[in-house]
């Protein structure tokens, strides 16, 4: 099961000013404990964007507004090409999962949004069970162009006595993800639509449209820090 890694961008507030946080790659060999040690890496260094994909690609002077950046890393496998392969392969998996999420939220946080979910009420029924059910396999199906631009992989001795729950040899890879904005922005306002399209009457359907308006605008932003 891959981790998702890619996190909002945040600011580090000051007494009279704010800038923006720095990630820097992390020295294998200076790492905090951990109940493994890294016997072997692609790497010597452990890339920034594995914990926060948008801040380091910025940093990096990559194009952050025509792109999205998406980090994630598998948990341990038992060899290298198992790993890297399931990072590769689901990639879409984890940005409709990051998506849904923001939808769900989306409708809890709104005052339509919770009245369209309310569990008391019968009629939403039928698009809470789309929200909860399919609506992560839908994003999913709407999700095209997103490429794999970095790889990183480790070979890790997990060891009882560092702290592990048993002695034994894990690969973990991580991958960063690029996907052009807009595609990401159409993806989300489509799924959007599917959400107001399982509403049953048209107050639900009303509520539901006001609560996810400009959503996929409204993820951009978040992912660039700017809401």
């Amino acid at each position: 099961m891959m981790k998702l890694m890619s996190v909002l961008l945040v600011l580090s507030l000051g007494v009279a000013c704010s800038s923006k946080k720095k990630v820097k790659d992390v020295d294998n060999s200076k790492s905090i404990a951990r109940d493994y040690e890294v016997r072997d890496a692609s790497s010597t260094v452990r890339p920034g964007w594995i914990e926060d994909a948008e801040t380091w690609t910025e940093q990096e002077k990559m194009d952050t507004t025509k792109f999205r950046y998406f980090a994630y890393e598998t948990e341990p496998k038992v060899n290298r090409d198992i790993a890297c392969n399931l990072a590769k392969a689901n990639v879409r998996t984890d940005i409709a999962a990051e998506i849904t999420t923001f939808i769900q939220k989306s409708l809890a946080s709104s005052t339509e949004g919770q009245a369209a979910i309310d569990a008391n009420n019968p009629r939403t029924q039928p698009m809470r069970e789309f929200v909860s059910n399919t609506l992560a396999e839908r994003v999913q199906s709407l999700i095209h162009g997103a490429a794999v631009i970095k790889t990183y992989w480790e070979k890790r001795n997990y060891m009882v006595k560092l702290g592990s729950n048993k002695d034994y040899v894990g690969f973990t890879c991580a991958t960063l993800i690029r996907m052009d904005s807009a595609r990401l922005k159409a993806a989300i306002d489509r799924a959007s639509e599917e959400v107001v399209k399982k509403a049953d009457d048209v107050d639900t359907k009303e509520n539901v449209k006001k609560a996810l308006e400009n959503l996929g605008e409204d993820f951009v932003k978040a992912r660039q820090g700017e809401v």
